[in-house]
């Protein structure tokens, strides 16, 4: 809903990584041709979904697709990983000090490279790593709660980006 009453195009795929999602960056989001991307991703390479989790791969990928983005004079707006005390598809890899890590690299590289860093934490984070209870269902996926809470962020995060 967030994205159909804000005129936002939807191109995330549940459980991707940064790989997957670098793959299908030129047609997914380059050849929109849209002002700006928001780019929110991170929680499924910690999970491990498509093998051990690299930081440096991680924070490749997300370069990547904030450098093409940029080449082709879109806008670019990093989101910070939202937070996760553990996955319940994957328990034990303590991910809230990589999440944390990830998101101190990802707010360094947009004030350095001219993004908007939309930061999700202080509305979210439980202050224990974890989501704040009632804004997500799992502990990783947020409700509607925690989507309306996002775009407290998101939408001013957006206009930045479109008026820099």
């Amino acid at each position: 809903a967030f994205f159909a009453a804000n005129g936002f195009v939807g191109r995330g795929i549940s459980g991707q990584t940064t790989p997957q999602m670098l793959v299908r960056f030129r047609e997914d989001v380059v050849a929109l041709a849209p002002a700006a991307v928001h780019i929110l991703a991170g929680t499924n390479d910690v999970a491990e979904n498509t093998g051990p989790f690299d930081p440096e791969a991680t924070k490749n990928n997300l370069q990547t697709m904030a450098e093409l983005a940029k080449l082709h004079g879109l806008r670019v707006i990093l989101g910070a990983v939202p937070p996760a005390a553990d996955f319940y598809w994957r328990p034990g890899l303590a991910p809230s000090a990589k999440i944390r890590t990830l998101n101190e690299w990802l707010k360094g590289y947009a004030d350095a490279n001219q993004c908007v860093f939309a930061d999700y934490t202080a509305l979210l984070d439980n202050g224990a790593g974890g989501m704040k209870p009632g804004l997500s269902y799992d502990g990783v996926h947020p409700t509607d709660a925690g989507y309306r809470v996002m775009e407290e962020i998101a939408l001013p995060a957006i206009a930045a980006a479109l008026h820099a």
